[in-house]
C-alpha cells in the first residue's frame, strides 16, 4: 500500500487513469473551439446570437472542469484510499478444525451396535456435523490403511454426501491400523497454530500400528484426540451381507471360527491422554452429541479467542464516489441551463 500523509491507497498504479481522461477532456475542449471556428466561417458574431444556441467561454470551461473532476473523483475511488488514523478493531470469528477419523474395517459391521457400529457412527456424526456451525470438518477413513476421503471444509453439506457414501470397501485394504489413521488425520491439517481436533471412531482394534508413537507425534503437533469407542467389550459375531443377493453369513478366521469383536478401550484411553484429550465410551449407547462439543470443542475455540483479532483500516472511497457524482450532476446542470438560456 503506498502510503500519503495518513491515507494509504491500495491500487496506487491506478493514478495513471487520469492521463487518458485529461486527454479526452482536451479532445471535448478542441471540439468546442472547432464548431464555433466552423460557425463563424458562415454566418456573423451578430446573427450568431440570434439563430445559434451557444454557451458563454466561462460556462464551457465550467463544464468541461466539472467533466475532468468527475474523471479525477472516480480514479482516485479507484484506488481505494484508506486512512490510518481512521481504524476499526474486528474481532475475528475463531473456528476449529476438526477431522473425523471413521474405522470402515469389517469389524464395524458388528450388530451389538444396532443396525451395526458403523452406521451408528455414522448416523451419529451426520447429527454431530449439524452441531458444528462456523467449524470445518474432515473425513479419513481407514482399515489396513488411512485415506483421506474428505479434506477440510466449511460446506457441511459436501462432507454428509461423502459420509453417506463411507463403507468397508472404501479402504482397499482389510485390517484395522489405527496409528496410520491417526497420522494421515495431523497430515490434514493445515500447518500452524489453531483449534486442531482428532475424533477418532472406532471399536479399538489394532494391528501393529503402533499408536501410541501416532499419538506422541500428533501432541507435538499440537493435535488433541478425543477417542469414541463403538462397540461391546465382551465382544460381538460380525455379520457380513453379500450386496447381489442380501444372503447374511459370518465372517470366520482362517480355522472356520467365527470372528469375535471386542472394544479395546485401554489402547483408546491411553491415545486420548496421550495427547491431553478425552475417551467417550460409547459402547452400544447413543452418544451424548451437546457434550462432546460443550466440552471439547468450545473450550478450543475459547482458547484461540483472544489473540484473534484484526486491524482493517477506515475505507474512503465512498466520498469520492459521491465527489464523482456531484460533479456530473454539477455537468449537466450547467448544460441545461444554458439550453434554458437559448430558449428564452
Amino acid at each position: 500500500m503506498f502510503l500519503f500523509g495518513d491515507i494509504g491507497y491500495v491500487h496506487p498504479e491506478r493514478v495513471h487513469l487520469l492521463w487518458p481522461a485529461l486527454a479526452l477532456v482536451l479532445v471535448l475542449g478542441w471540439l468546442e473551439l472547432r464548431r464555433s471556428d466552423a460557425l463563424a466561417r458562415f454566418v456573423s458574431r451578430v446573427m450568431q446570437v440570434r439563430l445559434a444556441q451557444r454557451a458563454t467561454t466561462g460556462r464551457r470551461v465550467a463544464r468541461l472542469s466539472l467533466i475532468f473532476a468527475c474523471f479525477a473523483f472516480s480514479t482516485v475511488a479507484l484506488m481505494r484510499p484508506q486512512t490510518r488514523t481512521d481504524t476499526q478493531t474486528v474481532a475475528t470469528r475463531v473456528r476449529a478444525d476438526i477431522v473425523i477419523a471413521l474405522d470402515v474395517s469389517r469389524s464395524m459391521l458388528a450388530e451389538d451396535a444396532a443396525p451395526t457400529r458403523l452406521d451408528r457412527a455414522k448416523a451419529e456424526l451426520g447429527d454431530l456435523v449439524g452441531q458444528l456451525q462456523g467449524h470445518r470438518v474432515g473425513l479419513v477413513a481407514f482399515a489396513g490403511r488411512a485415506a483421506v476421503l474428505s479434506p477440510l471444509t466449511s460446506d457441511h453439506a459436501f462432507f454428509r454426501m461423502i459420509l453417506r457414501g463411507t463403507d468397508t470397501r472404501s479402504v482397499s485394504r482389510g485390517g484395522t491400523r489405527i496409528g496410520d489413521a491417526l497420522r494421515a488425520a495431523v497430515g490434514a491439517f493445515p500447518p500452524g497454530a489453531g483449534s486442531k481436533l482428532v475424533l477418532l471412531i472406532t471399536d479399538g482394534e489394532d494391528h501393529d500400528s503402533f499408536p501410541m508413537d501416532a499419538a506422541r507425534e500428533a501432541l507435538e503437533a499440537g493435535v488433541r484426540v478425543v477417542a469414541i469407542g463403538f462397540g461391546s467389550e465382551t465382544g460381538s459375531q460380525i455379520t457380513l451381507v453379500d450386496p447381489d443377493t442380501g444372503a447374511r453369513s459370518l465372517l470366520t478366521d482362517k480355522a472356520g471360527a467365527p470372528v469375535v469383536s471386542r472394544l479395546d478401550g485401554e489402547l483408546l484411553r491411553n491415545i486420548a491422554l496421550t495427547t491431553e484429550g478425552a475417551y467417550v465410551p460409547a459402547g452400544v449407547a447413543a452418544l451424548d452429541l451437546e457434550s462432546i462439543v460443550d466440552a471439547h470443542l468450545e473450550p478450543l475455540a475459547r482458547e484461540a479467542a483472544e489473540p484473534s483479532v484484526r486491524v482493517v483500516p477506515g475505507e474512503q472511497y465512498p466520498w469520492f464516489v459521491l465527489g464523482a457524482l456531484l460533479s456530473l450532476l454539477g455537468a449537466v446542470w450547467v448544460g441545461s441551463a444554458t439550453a434554458r438560456e437559448g430558449l428564452r
